[in-house]
């Protein structure tokens, strides 16, 4: 009986606790990724600008390579988008759609995934020494609930990886 009240009293403590916590934590998260490429401006620029290049370095097309695509007329630049189911729970359904375009320096993206959860997205290409810097960056809203935010605190170090992931799996392809 005597442990029942111990575990009682620790949640007692730890639910209220993980609460305030969460007033302090922000109510969107970041993912930020760089990774020096040396390759040409161009070449890794147009393997990210052609969504269907994406199935060659997507970390998450390697995760599942039974994962059905299906793409919408236009194949690159502002406008273009794809879908995607995948069996993988971690993987599971949604799209992407390039939202701007701009030659050799930016494209920006809005993924849909995670039960209607919308992102907002870019790649950067700046000219380096020997080739191409690369950002990465997604942002998304976790919330106002504890839950949400907490949660958040994982993003950057679950997503984190399949961006390093993805941009070491863009590296090899444009070597």
């Amino acid at each position: 009986m005597q442990a029942l009240f111990i575990i009682l009293g620790a949640l007692a403590v730890l639910i209220p606790g993980l609460f305030i916590v969460s007033m302090f934590l922000p109510a969107t998260v970041k993912v930020v990724r760089v990774r020096a490429i040396p390759a040409s401006l161009s070449e890794v620029f147009d393997q990210v600008n052609v969504l269907r290049n994406w199935e060659k370095w997507s970390p998450w097309q390697q995760s599942d390579p039974m994962m059905k695509l299906s793409y919408n007329d236009k194949k690159s630049g502002e406008g273009a988008g794809y879908q995607w189911i995948s069996r993988n729970r971690k993987i599971g359904r949604g799209s992407v759609t390039i939202t701007a375009s701009r030659p050799n320096k930016q494209i920006t993206i809005e993924m849909h995934f995670m039960e209607n959860k919308v992102t907002k997205g870019y790649f950067r290409f700046e000219p380096s020494g020997r080739g191409t810097h690369v950002t990465w960056s997604m942002a998304m809203d976790v919330g106002r609930y504890p839950t949400g935010k907490i949660m958040g605190l994982i993003f950057d170090r679950s997503i984190g990886k399949d961006f390093e992931r993805g941009l070491e799996n863009l590296e090899k392809l444009v070597k």
